[in-house]
């Protein structure tokens, strides 16, 4: 088991509406951000219980859109075992004024909301050329840029990650890959077509864990070549929580399970110094 272990997908959510409004992307709140909150004072409780050390918390876009306040007031409060992962309307022309003000309230991260949870269909902006302003901001301030996709945008993920070949992109879920049919895992022959591509990070989430017990697919197959193309270096662990079901002891005893047929060496890259390349403010 690592001696380290970093989230870099937790989310939060305030109970104080008054101080952080809701105001989530597309005008529709999540169902999980409604019904199963957690707020900053739960989590550190269910990272203490799961003995995580640190984590990158996600700004939670399908409750609070753009406005990365209470995030950016986590990271305030526990500077030492927090950095945060913000969210900007990347189009705008302001966007990299937006980036600085949220970089410099400690967040190192930005993630990109183009599909999942309200969003039922993929977005068609991730490669608009208007982005490409915010896309060299992400660049001079060294953030790490996540993408929350599906397998369809993987063109477009492409075309960013050759332009901004200094940004390091982290693709949510792992890209969302089918893997029913099993070994050799032909389905998902367009993530393992990724890993020519050194500055594209795959995040594995508990999607990627239950996608790889169905059908034909096992974790023992696919995890293994998962880190046999991109190796382990370039592959970290986040909850999800609580957007995922379940307390975070039980998902990260998923997660620690489902890698049990790597080697102590990657599984301790993944859990932890994978975290740390992405958000050096992590690093011990």
């Amino acid at each position: 088991m690592p001696t380290t272990t970093i989230d870099i997908h937790p989310h939060i959510i305030a109970s104080d509406t008054r101080r952080y409004p809701l105001a989530p992307l597309g005008g529709h709140q999540s169902d999980w951000s409604r019904t199963r909150p957690v707020s900053l004072e739960q989590l550190v409780a269910a990272m203490d219980a799961a003995s995580v050390q640190k984590a990158a918390i996600v700004q939670a876009s399908t409750c609070y859109g753009h406005d990365n306040s209470y995030v950016a007031d986590a990271v305030a409060a526990y500077p030492k075992r927090f950095t945060g992962v913000f969210s900007v309307d990347v189009l705008a022309p302001d966007a990299p004024e937006r980036m600085r003000h949220w970089h410099g309230r400690g967040l190192t991260g930005m993630r990109l909301f183009t599909f999942g949870s309200t969003m039922s269909e993929q977005a068609n902006w991730l490669d608009d050329p208007k982005s490409y302003p915010a896309w060299a901001c992400a660049s001079e301030l060294g953030l790490s840029v996540c993408l929350q996709m599906s397998a369809k945008a993987i063109p477009q993920a492409i075309r960013m990650a050759e332009g901004f070949a200094n940004v390091r992109i982290i693709l949510d879920h792992c890209a969302r890959p089918e893997l029913q049919d099993g070994p050799p895992y032909n389905a998902a022959a367009s993530l393992f077509g990724l890993a020519r591509h050194s500055n594209i990070y795959l995040k594995l989430t508990p999607r990627i864990f239950a996608e790889s017990r169905r059908g034909k697919a096992t974790p023992e197959t696919f995890f293994p070549r998962l880190v046999s193309e991109f190796g382990a270096s370039r592959l970290a662990w986040g909850s999800n929580y609580p957007s995922s079901e379940g307390n975070l002891p039980d998902i990260l005893a998923i997660a620690r399970e489902s890698l049990a047929c790597l080697s102590k060496a990657d599984q301790n890259w993944i859990f932890a110094k994978t975290a740390q390349v992405l958000y050096p403010v992590l690093a011990d």
